[in-house]
């Protein structure tokens, strides 16, 4: 026998299928309803297939359309009024709502229960925080009682660092973005910090064996220090005087300007400057001779020489110019060694290697 009342089915109603995680007391007959309008009416109420869902049958009106991907959530009426199912669109609707449609669970919710309201109550009024809230406060109270102007103080200043942060905010930024790619570069690294540590601790143990070497050269290096400040005052005076009768040479030496450059040519390479080494013609300014005075070289070269030690004059040979320029040329002349220039000139030549 069909109830009175009831929602209006209308004369070709489609019907579609709910899933729930918990149905509370959700009965048959039950309303259905759209933005608080009665559309249909639950006709069953199953365990789903997986023994963890409940599957609701609902009968809705032909002439509503809601969309393919429609929710559907479990509300109540009044705060102990009956239960029904409330259908709604999405954000995004999708499709349209037909017969042998199915809600899955994820697009299904409930409203919270009046029980578990005065559950959760009950919980936080019996053995809750309540019972603590008195003495935070009053200890608070206590604590902050007399220090109202340090405390006042105190929010000053952090606004005051809360600001600074903020007007550093870019720095920050940038600063946490180094730290980052730092990171990575540690990161990269890895393998040589884990090896340059393994090996740190040879060294470590060298520097502890030579710690009191260390501690000895540092005292050392502290007297030093206090040596050197001592003569470095006591001697600052004359310094600085020395820096000021040394100002006019270096101001005169600056006033020399390029002159200087070419005077110091001179002076380096002097007598052989590089004007002189222009005009001069020949190879032998910078001639090294090595003369061997060894009596067995000399020996050795008379043997192997080729020219006889005393050459005899040429009697094919004119006689020489006058030695005087303004001299005629019938002045007779002093008597001559025969072949002493030519004699010692093969002896040199002998003597310097016997070679031409």
């Amino acid at each position: 026998m069909p109830l009175p009342g009831g929602a209006d089915l209308g004369d070709v109603p489609y019907r579609i299928t709910v899933r729930f995680a918990d149905v509370l007391d959700l009965v048959p007959q039950a309303g259905v309803k759209v933005n608080d309008v009665a559309v249909g009416r639950v006709e069953e109420i199953r365990l789903g297939a997986d023994y963890a869902t409940a599957e609701v049958r609902l009968a809705v009106n032909g002439a509503v359309r809601l969309p393919g991907n429609a929710l559907a959530r479990l509300r109540q009426s009044s705060l102990l009024g009956e239960k029904f199912v409330e259908l709604a669109a999405p954000k995004e609707p999708v499709g349209q709502l037909a017969e042998g449609a199915v809600i899955p669970v994820d697009r299904t919710n409930r409203s919270t229960e009046i029980e578990e309201v005065l559950g959760a109550l009950s919980l936080l009024l019996n053995g809750g925080g309540v019972g603590q809230l008195r003495t935070i406060t009053t200890e608070l109270d206590a604590a902050l009682a007399g220090n109202e102007a340090r405390l006042r103080g105190l929010l000053s200043t952090v606004d005051k660092v809360v600001a600074d942060l903020d007007g550093q905010r870019v720095g920050i930024t940038r600063a946490i973005d180094s730290i980052s790619r730092l990171s990575t570069t540690l990161v990269a690294q890895r393998h040589n910090l884990t090896t340059a540590l393994d090996h740190l601790a040879p060294g470590l143990a060298v520097l502890n064996t030579q710690r009191d070497q260390l501690v000895e050269m540092l005292r050392a290096l502290d007297k030093l220090a206090v040596t050197a400040t001592d003569t470095v005052r006591r001697s600052s005076t004359n310094l600085v005087a020395d820096l000021k009768l040394l100002e006019p040479v270096l101001r005169k030496i600056a006033e020399a300007g390029e002159n200087l450059p070419k005077s110091l040519e001179i002076l380096v390479s002097f007598p052989f400057t590089d004007q002189t080494l222009q005009t001069l013609r020949g190879d032998y300014v910078n001639a090294d001779v090595k003369l061997d005075l060894d009596l067995s070289s000399i020996l050795d070269n008379l043997t192997r020489s080729n020219q006889p030690i005393i050459q005899p004059p040429d009697p094919r040979k004119p006689p020489a110019e006058p030695l005087l320029p303004g001299a005629p040329s019938g002045t007779p002349k002093p008597p001559e060694q025969p072949g002493l220039l030519g004699g010692l000139g093969g002896l040199l030549h002998t003597i310097l290697g016997g070679r031409r």
